[in-house]
């Protein structure tokens, strides 16, 4: 098995790969003819949902509940002016709806 002091290397080795190939996988999508949405949530939680988000380009380091990515997706999907946007989320103090009309374009 693998010594404790080598796992910390093999845990970034492995994190710099899933990032390496996630950034790819978005370019990628980026550059078809498609109608996309990229949603880059803060770290998962199995909490309660709270229905309300911070949704934008950017956001700091947070949380949320799987249940409200799940909410805020089907928002994204019934609002067309977020396609061809990489947004984040963590939770945040905006009702879903809401946040998802902020970030929209007209």
């Amino acid at each position: 098995g693998l010594e404790r002091a080598s796992q910390p290397d093999v845990v970034g080795e492995v994190f710099a790969a899933y990032l390496t190939a996630k950034a790819a996988a978005e370019e990628d999508l980026r550059s078809r003819d498609l109608d996309w949405t990229i949603l880059r949530p803060g770290r998962l939680t199995d909490d309660e949902p709270i229905g309300k988000v911070h949704l934008a380009e950017s956001v700091d380091y947070g949380t949320i509940p799987r249940a409200d990515v799940a909410a805020l997706l089907l928002e994204l999907l019934d609002e067309p002016g977020t396609t061809r946007q990489t947004l984040e989320v963590i939770s945040g103090d905006v009702a879903i709806p809401q946040a998802v009309a902020a970030v929209a374009r007209v």
